[in-house]
């Protein structure tokens, strides 16, 4: 699979989570197997108007945008609605001249979200809200893609709702705009991430455009990339709630792509990882932000262990590493005696 030069072996990507995808995730993702990454969604026109901050120290918005190169091949993500400040973000991008930039290369590819469903974002016209506008969806690729040579590509939903299915049109009128890869969401934004996700529109989108297609939704296990590569043929998988507090399903996925046997990771070993996850977290972002921002990752990495329940409820009050630490000690310790 390629995207613009950039080339994956499998298209395996990690998608983009707002509060869930940010450095030390894409980095554990990517060591597990994610071929590429895409930051959390980051707002153009904040982006802009930061430019105008006096104090460097204040800004909010240019770190969710730094790349390193450990993190390459990894995508921006932008959000927005007017073409203007989708182009001038993404010019501001790719040569660096931004105010708060401590990137060390620039981004693979900007990506632009037409798929995310929230109601503070659909309410300024923004994320999933432009399938409804897909004459704007297409102005703003155009624009993005006259102002920068990196690839655009674009993230989106089967549609608005389930009178109106789009993504085929949406996904034709977008590749005539410049777009390099589109990513397609089987669910419309009314189902928001209930169960269900409609791989049939992901089929219909891949025969409908030339450029790579990549399939997301629904994708918790190994099995669920194989099918969803052989009942839609699209290019590459990107998975997101699958993810959490599961990188190894990257490795998962690998291996039986490959043909190769999976060893999947004891209970001990899934916790050390989630320790060092936490370690990472607070070396990023410090452990007055770090340890509050973790809680969640460390919840989803006890699914399925025995005692998780009472664990996960001590970890939404665990102040400090060396919380995690008892918590997760007692847990192997109960679970070794049972």
């Amino acid at each position: 699979m390629k995207i613009g030069e950039i080339e994956l072996r499998h298209g395996l990507c990690l998608a983009p989570l707002a509060g869930v995808s940010d450095r030390s995730f894409r980095l554990l993702a990517k060591e597990y197997g994610a071929e590429y990454t895409v930051s959390e969604m980051v707002s153009a026109k904040a982006l802009c108007y930061e430019q105008k901050c006096r104090k460097e120290e204040a800004l909010r918005t240019a770190p969710l945008a730094s790349v390193l190169r450990a993190e390459s091949p990894m995508a921006v993500q932008l959000f927005g609605a007017d073409p203007f400040f989708m182009a001038e973000a993404a010019r501001m991008l790719e040569s660096g001249e931004y105010l708060g930039n401590s990137s060390e290369l620039p981004p693979a590819a900007i990506d632009v979200n037409m798929g995310c469903p929230m109601q503070k974002i659909v309410a300024n016209g923004e994320g999933s809200a432009l399938m409804k506008t897909p004459a704007l969806a297409a102005e703003i690729v155009r624009a993005m893609t006259n102002a920068v040579k990196l690839p655009i590509t674009v993230k989106i939903r089967a549609g608005w709702d389930a009178e109106h299915i789009n993504a085929v049109e949406m996904a034709k009128m977008l590749e005539d705009a410049g777009a390099k890869m589109i990513c397609v969401h089987g669910r419309t934004r009314q189902q928001m991430y209930m169960p269900g996700a409609n791989w049939e529109i992901i089929g219909r989108v891949k025969d409908a455009v030339s450029i790579p297609v990549v399939g997301n939704g629904d994708i918790f296990h190994a099995d669920d990339a194989l099918r969803m590569l052989s009942e839609t043929r699209c290019d590459g998988v990107m998975v997101a709630r699958g993810a959490e507090g599961n990188p190894w399903i990257f490795e998962e996925i690998v291996c039986r792509l490959e043909g190769r046997e999976y060893i999947a990771p004891t209970a001990r070993e899934r916790l050390d990882v989630a320790l060092e996850h936490t370690k990472r977290i607070i070396a990023h972002k410090g452990e007055r932000v770090g340890i509050p921002e973790s809680r969640k990752h460390m919840a989803w990495y006890l699914h399925d262990i025995r005692g998780a329940a009472a664990a996960r409820a001590a970890v939404m009050q665990a102040s400090s590493l060396d919380d995690y630490r008892a918590i997760f000690d007692k847990l192997l310790e109960n679970e070794a005696q049972d």
